[in-house]
């Protein structure tokens, strides 16, 4: 897979506060790559950067293989703020605006309507827009001029679940039609739902980057209970693939093991030993867990 955006050892600072320490990561072609941090973490002065609109104190990054250009700039489109259009105009008017300031054709204003999907609302006043409406407007306004990289920072943030969803289904058409789509989110429920990538930050340190699945591992691991859950505890520990085993609450007990565990091996298992299960259920460390144990370690 070729690379869009390679950063290397960026760092910032503001006065006493190192945002950024040293991040160097790359962003393949055509994924949907979320930036993920506690707030203060640095992610937002990344996008900054990146977008030209910060510079770092120290350290480069290349788009597109070349070193960064007016040019370049324009094959990104950008939304690092709140949605800011005129109330009183419509999300078209509106849009006519945007593409004045950022030099791109008006020609292209019914093509991002119809992508964000506002075609039908496209002469109606902005301030009669739902927030999730007022958000795909500013994604479309990003879209202006076909950019190959869109820059989304928190596109979720503040809207309701529908808003949240509306826009959830914009980046995955987006994604799907061949855009690169870098986006910084606190919503872990988002980014496990359209995120391929992910880059995880914490004090302006880079925790690791690469396939959310590799970057935030989540082990599986089984709950389990019996009639005497004290003898099953001292058996489970006996069993060759044993990890760790940790109560679970509800009486029952929750076992991982270093390999794949067959739930109807690991029964028979048990029956063997003489303990028969009472209950056995596969189930999966949520995101949110496996998040807050490699940010907080």
């Amino acid at each position: 897979m070729s690379t869009i955006l390679s950063l290397q050892n960026i760092s910032k600072r503001y006065g006493a506060v190192q945002a950024l320490s040293g991040v160097s990561f790359d962003i393949p072609t055509n994924c949907v790559f979320g930036i993920l941090g506690p707030n203060g973490s640095g992610k937002t002065t990344l996008l900054g950067i990146v977008t030209d609109v910060l510079k770092a104190d120290t350290g480069s990054f290349t788009l597109m293989d070349e070193s960064p250009s007016a040019l370049q700039r324009r094959k990104i489109g950008t939304l690092l703020e709140t949605p800011n259009f005129y109330h009183y105009l419509s999300g078209y008017r509106n849009l006519q605006i945007v593409a004045n300031i950022k030099q791109q054709s008006e020609a292209d204003i019914p093509r991002v309507l119809e992508l964000a999907g506002l075609t039908a609302r496209q002469h109606s006043a902005f301030k009669t827009y739902s927030l999730g409406m007022k958000q795909r407007l500013a994604i479309a306004a990003a879209l202006l001029g076909d950019p190959q990289v869109l820059i989304l920072d928190e596109p979720a943030n503040g809207l309701d679940p529908v808003g949240i969803a509306e826009v959830r289904n914009l980046i995955r058409q987006l994604a799907h039609s061949g855009k690169t789509i870098i986006m910084a989110s606190h919503l872990l429920d988002e980014v496990e739902k359209v995120c391929t990538h992910v880059a995880i930050l914490r004090k302006g340190q880079l925790l690791g980057s690469g396939p959310v699945n590799v970057v935030v591992a989540r082990d599986n691991f089984i709950e389990i209970g019996s009639a005497d859950n004290r003898a099953l505890a001292q058996l489970i520990q006996q069993h060759p693939a044993f990890v760790q085993l940790l109560p679970a609450g509800d009486g029952l007990l929750q076992v991982t093991f270093k390999d794949a565990m067959d739930p109807a091996t690991l029964n028979s298992w048990c029956a063997q030993q003489g303990v028969w299960l009472s209950h056995l259920q596969m189930s999966r460390k949520s995101l949110e867990t496996a998040f807050l144990e490699l940010t907080n370690n």
